[in-house]
């Protein structure tokens, strides 16, 4: 393994100026799927925190005791799609339509009587904020005897889920070809490496070294220039989000986990492109 070692650090001194482009090219290859990587994480968070609206209400009939509803809002916390419950009475529901219906303050203002019933305001779980899931809690609830009315926004969600779908869909095909072009770009950098050093590789067969010594320090540099390459890109993104932020809109960056993921994703297709070339080179020798 020292020998290795060795034979890495000595090739990453040999051919300095070489070392560098190939870190640099991995950077800037990780670096545009970095850039759609960002942009895939804002969408999705936009949507996910369009999605934190879906939420199902159940109207109470009148005259329910507190008691009844109070015991109804335990057991609809105890479904496994809820992550809460909120019980509007009829006051706060006026109150509420006053705040959020300023065109209607006038007909606000004349009521002699509250026309707003009550209602049980139920927020669902992250992973059950779809039409299937909202859907299936709104038709508990209406079982319910208290239950009036309930009501969720069918086809708003239903847009939210297409666009989730469609979401989701454009970016695996995306992040896939830009993957695909890393990985290109990235195994063409190390075969340079590789054909640059194919004079010595020709004099190690010759004291008889085997394909998986002469290997084994190409896929470490290989997993060296893809980390490298991983850890500049990340920075460099970094410094793209910074000025989106600044100059353009509000955005979102990558969690801790997220930019290690792509440092390690820098490490694995560096990995991939020295296997790739290093045994196209031994197969044509």
């Amino acid at each position: 393994m020292s020998l290795v070692l060795r034979e890495t650090a000595l090739a990453f001194r040999r051919a300095p100026l070489l070392s560098a482009l190939s870190v640099t090219t991995i950077a800037f290859s990780l670096f545009v799927f970095g850039l759609f990587g960002l942009v895939a994480v804002n969408i999705q968070r936009a949507i996910g925190n369009v999605a934190e609206r879906v939420e199902v209400v159940a109207y109470l009939k009148r005259g329910t005791p507190l008691q009844a509803v109070a015991l109804a809002a335990a057991d609809i916390e105890a479904f496994p799609e809820v992550e809460s419950v909120q019980h509007v009475t009829e006051q706060e529901a006026l109150a509420r339509a006053r705040r959020d219906l300023r065109e209607f303050q006038d007909i606000f203002q004349d009521l002699e009587t509250n026309p707003l019933p009550a209602s049980l305001d139920v927020r669902l779980r992250p992973a059950f904020r779809d039409v299937q899931r909202a859907a299936a809690v709104a038709e508990r609830l209406a079982a319910l005897a208290i239950v009036d009315d309930v009501r969720y926004g069918r086809e708003w969600v239903e847009k939210l889920d297409r666009l989730r779908n469609i979401a989701g869909a454009v970016g695996t095909v995306v992040g896939a070809a830009f993957a695909l072009v890393a990985i290109i770009i990235i195994g063409t950098t190390i075969r340079m490496a590789v054909l640059h050093r194919s004079r010595e590789i020709a004099i190690m067969r010759l004291v008889g070294a085997t394909d998986g010594f002469i290997r084994r320090p190409f896929l470490l540099e290989g997993i060296l220039k893809g980390l490298l390459g991983g850890v500049l890109a990340v920075g460099l993104s970094y410094g793209g989000y910074a000025l989106i932020d600044a100059y353009l809109l509000r955005a979102s960056f990558f969690t801790a986990a997220q930019a290690t993921l792509g440092v390690a994703a820098g490490g694995f297709i560096g990995l991939v492109g020295s296997l790739v070339s290093v045994g196209r080179h031994l197969r044509s020798t």
